[in-house]
């Protein structure tokens, strides 16, 4: 039978898992501990030590320093399907947010020295200076196969170059940790205190730039907000002011903003939509006001117009996911990074949906029918990932741009 991963370890248990883990392949200084006691042992990089969360796998190709640094996994270890991750390095330009959220990570192979003229730090340096823990040389295939089939478990890292683990101290480590159902992670990503960004795309031989002529004001909350999204607004002219996730509507609306932005983040969009919903109610009450959302803040979308999200038994999580817009047809390959989804048959009158996964059918968009307003569950700034959906930044753009010119007619 099955164990009931929600209970105490039993004397058997530890019994079992003792006598069948009692000692570590040669030169295993990691092991990854899921809740159902399966053990994958690896080599150690990063921080010494424990880190617990939700294990996913992300099937990207490239991107991984953006990847460890989007803020939307706060709480969850990082299985990459790629087996070479941090061939390419790291450097300081390549970052969604100065703090990583991730709890840690996964992977097949090695990690080689840098490789390539933008590299400033090796990556096992880089996941040591943010205190990440990390596993190298793991059957990564198995793990995600494993994601794929039985759902995304609790699981424990833990970093010791002696070999020594206790094995059903981790196993319990992993039990007892609450899981993401029910966590309001955005307070924890978000900003402390509101800021203007004005910093555009990166250029090959210019960097980044800055935003010289302005043309909207923009208010976006901040739940987890990439840097590479803001980027993307303040290409196309947005002045953009990022607000903490707990901004009331009557702060935003007394900035006087031309659109409002909702950003990704983690966690259960049911926790955070305890004080975001309000805020984005009293904000839609603004009938010619135009708001966009983008993954978490697509989710808050949706249950501030009535709709319901729920946990997927497998996120979607990479730079290869197919997207139908309905209203065209057309189909884009899209960044994702969610393990919650709004529940399209739970959409309410006057809301369409716009986007479909060709993966599994779930939603990936909607717009109101009478007002300016829609979101989308993927990650149109392709950071990393393609930019078949960079459209939709132009389409806010587009909305805003009529509701200016509608108030000064």
């Amino acid at each position: 039978m099955p164990h009931d991963i929600s209970a105490p370890l039993s004397r058997e248990e530890r019994s079992f898992i003792s006598r069948a883990n009692t000692v570590p392949p040669e030169g295993a200084t990691a092991a990854l501990v899921l809740e159902d006691g399966s053990v994958f042992w690896g080599r150690g990089i990063g921080r010494e030590g424990n880190t617990v969360g939700e294990l996913c796998f992300n099937t990207s190709m490239t991107g991984y320093q953006e990847i460890l640094t989007d803020p939307s996994y706060a709480g969850q270890i990082i299985t990459f399907t790629t087996p070479h991750i941090g061939n390419v390095g790291t450097n300081a330009e390549d970052v969604e947010t100065i703090t990583p959220a991730a709890r840690g990570c996964v992977l097949r192979e090695d990690v080689t020295e840098p490789s390539n003229w933008r590299a400033e730090q090796g990556l096992h340096a880089w996941l040591l200076s943010h205190g990440l823990v990390g596993l190298c040389g793991a059957d990564t295939r198995q793990l995600t196969r494993r994601v794929r089939d039985l759902g995304a478990p609790k699981a424990v890292i833990a970093h010791a170059p002696d070999g020594q683990f206790d094995l059903p101290a981790l196993l319990e480590q992993a039990r007892a940790w609450s899981g993401l159902a029910g966590m309001d992670l955005a307070k924890e990503v978000t900003c402390r205190q509101s800021y203007d960004w004005r910093e555009t795309a990166w250029r090959l031989g210019e960097g980044y730039g800055e935003l010289s002529a302005p043309r909207f004001r923009v208010v976006a909350m901040d739940f987890g907000a990439k840097r590479n999204i803001l980027r993307c607004l303040a290409d196309l002219g947005c002045d953009v002011t990022v607000v903490p996730a707990e901004t009331t509507a009557e702060e935003i609306l007394a900035r006087q903003p031309d659109g409002i932005f909702l950003s990704n983040g983690p966690g259960d969009p049911a926790a955070t939509g305890v004080y975001a919903v309000p805020t984005i109610k009293a904000l839609l009450e603004q009938p010619s006001l135009p708001i966009f959302g983008i993954c978490l803040g697509h989710q808050l979308l949706a249950l501030a117009l009535g709709a319901t999200t729920e946990k997927m038994h497998l996120g979607h999580r990479g730079a290869n996911h197919p997207v139908k817009e309905l209203a065209s047809g057309r189909v884009e390959i899209t960044s994702q990074n969610h393990g919650f989804v709004v529940k399209d048959d739970s959409l309410p009158s006057g809301v369409t949906a716009t986007h479909v996964s060709l993966f599994d059918g779930s939603n990936e968009g909607l717009s109101l029918d009478d007002r300016p307003v829609f979101s989308v569950q993927h990650h149109p700034e392709a950071s990393p990932g393609p930019q078949d959906s960079h459209y939709l930044f132009k389409r806010f753009v587009e909305l805003m741009e009529r509701s200016k010119h509608a108030r000064s007619t």
